[in-house]
């Protein structure tokens, strides 16, 4: 038979005083002596007592949840590193606070302000982490109306008040290019996530304006939708070219791995015939053969500052944004010399 919980009751039988003087003490409200208040937190202790979430709502008025709503295929989902990665960053930083995580996942961008108005009408969080901002984003003024306090992961591209926890990805591409330049690379080819996402269009621009500024034709680019199928898609096209690309800059880890598979068995070798860079830097890259040579951000540290800059929004404390380093290049064994082009054969 599983033990009973400690309440309110038990603890105040055990130190002798009222259950309002306990209550008084546990929630550090004035009218409780130091003396008194020491007993009652240490018989609290003692007998292994914990605050119920359900009593504490209803005291408070508080949900103590937080809200992370991702539209996505969850099959696709499921196979990116980046969220449950981003995710065990946010919880790492509820878990201490007593703090619970509501997530929901649903299949499209119109399903979201469904998610949204059930999250708000149903009282379920106390705020949301939006997350995959997109062009003219639409959630900002929804929150808004909603009442629901919220943070944004990256800047939106519209007039916002929200706080935001950002991470700088154009240095991460600008020197996955230049690292392929300075291998001779020049003709070099971009898988790129969605144009209505803002990290989509962002590392987009800034790998074709990186290849501008060395005179190199940038346009080689197939957008896709972040997920692997779309990255073998991709890479089975460029390939193909008659005048096919030496070296592949992709949008994420997921699309360059499914790219590493398409290579193979179209018989190029990696990197000796195609030079292939991710970005994400998900852990699964670095034990590949050939291991990916990828762009890395801090994935968990993420979720956690997006968490606790939350929680302190919702406590009603004057926040500013938080820039966390900016994404780097990590070079592994996909990325090599561009191969040298054959010699034309004179004619006899």
């Amino acid at each position: 038979m599983a033990k009973q919980r400690a309440t309110i009751t038990d603890v105040a039988r055990a130190a002798g005083v009222s259950k309002g003087l306990v209550s008084f003490a546990l929630n550090d409200r004035p009218g409780v002596s130091p003396e008194t208040r020491d007993r009652i937190l240490l018989v609290a202790d003692e007998l292994g007592w914990r605050p119920s979430v359900r009593a504490r709502s209803l005291s408070t008025d508080r949900s103590f949840a937080l809200g992370l709503v991702i539209a996505r295929d969850p099959e696709v989902m499921s196979g990116d590193p980046f969220f449950p990665a981003f995710i065990s960053g946010i919880e790492s930083a509820l878990a201490p606070a007593g703090q619970a995580l509501v997530l929901s996942v649903v299949g499209s961008e119109a399903d979201e302000e469904a998610s949204y108005r059930q999250l708000s009408d149903h009282d379920r969080v106390d705020g949301v982490i939006l997350t995959d901002l997109r062009r003219d984003d639409p959630r900002i003024a929804l929150v808004a109306r909603l009442g629901l306090t919220a943070i944004t992961i990256g800047h939106p591209d519209v007039p916002s008040d929200l706080p935001s926890v950002n991470v700088e990805d154009t240095p991460g591409i600008v020197a996955a290019v230049e690292h392929l330049i300075a291998l001779g690379h020049r003709r070099i080819a971009h898988v790129a996530g969605p144009s209505r996402m803002l990290h989509g269009v962002r590392r987009s621009v800034s790998f074709t304006n990186t290849m501008h500024s060395h005179g190199l034709d940038g346009g080689l680019i197939i957008e896709t939708d972040f997920t692997a199928a779309g990255g073998a898609r991709a890479t089975q096209l460029l390939v193909a070219l008659a005048d096919r690309p030496t070296a592949i800059v992709y949008s994420n880890d997921v699309m360059a791995i499914a790219g590493l598979g398409v290579a193979a068995r179209a018989g190029l070798s990696v990197p000796r015939d195609l030079s292939i860079t991710g970005f994400d830097g998900s852990d699964i890259g670095a034990h590949l053969f050939p291991s990916l040579t990828t762009v890395t951000t801090a994935v968990q540290e993420w979720g956690r500052q997006a968490a606790g800059l939350l929680l302190r929004v919702i406590a009603g404390e004057t926040v500013d944004d938080i820039e966390l380093p900016p994404a780097r290049l990590v070079i592994r064994e996909s990325s090599a010399v561009a191969p040298i082009p054959p010699t034309p054969t004179a004619a006899l």
